[in-house]
């Protein structure tokens, strides 16, 4: 009998085919090592067929600051089931960047002073790390934003509710410092560098997008 004869081609294909397993397995996130699993954990909105990554995050911490432009540039990669979400890191109900935060969402504002807020800490010193309601007000103010509409919505019942809400996510992300990713409530990102992070996000989201 003939010995069957395989051309490069052929041999590089199967050399390929051989090495795919060891590659999707390399790549596969380990729990303790490149996340944890949230015990019980929830997602923080419905996910209605989407995969929620949740950023926590405060506006005075400076790696957040950094973090930002990279997580901007990484949502716009997403295809549509991937949801983004910033939320504040809310250690008490009184929090006045929490507060701001979610008062902003509630009219509209937050696209135009999210940014704005970082920059004001970071780079232009005109918001101290402590700040207070009246001093982010008068921040959000000059910015454009109404002052009675925003005083109103820092004040409502549903402000209240969504600073609950997100110090429970919080203490049941385990989240250990700011930055912190959470996919679909169930899983908390570790990771060395930023860069790592948002590897490892990409892929618990392929592993929660996989049937």
């Amino acid at each position: 009998m003939k010995p069957v004869r395989l051309w490069p081609a052929t041999i590089l294909a199967l050399l390929l085919a051989a090495l795919a397993p060891a590659t999707v397995a390399a790549q596969a996130p380990v729990d303790g090592r490149d996340y944890v699993r949230i015990e019980g954990g929830e997602p923080w909105q419905p996910l209605d067929g989407r995969i929620e990554v949740v950023e926590i995050f405060a506006y005075a911490c400076s790696v957040c600051d950094r973090f930002e432009p990279m997580l901007k540039a990484w949502e716009r990669s997403q295809p549509d089931d991937v949801r983004v979400t910033r939320l504040p890191a809310t250690y008490s109900a009184r929090d006045a960047f929490a507060t701001a935060f979610f008062a902003a969402e509630a009219i509209g504002e937050l696209d135009a002073v999210h940014a704005a807020t970082f920059d004001a800490l970071h780079r232009r010193g005109i918001l101290a790390r402590n700040a207070t309601h009246a001093e982010i007000a008068a921040f959000y103010a000059s910015l454009g934003v109404d002052r009675s509409r925003f005083a109103a919505a820092m004040q409502a019942p549903e402000t209240a509710r969504k600073l609950e809400a997100a110090h429970r996510f919080l203490r049941a992300s385990g989240a250990e410092g700011t930055p912190t990713l959470v996919v679909n409530g169930k899983y908390r990102v570790l990771g060395r560098t930023l860069g790592e992070m948002l590897e490892i996000a990409e892929q618990l989201v392929e592993l929660e997008r996989a049937p």
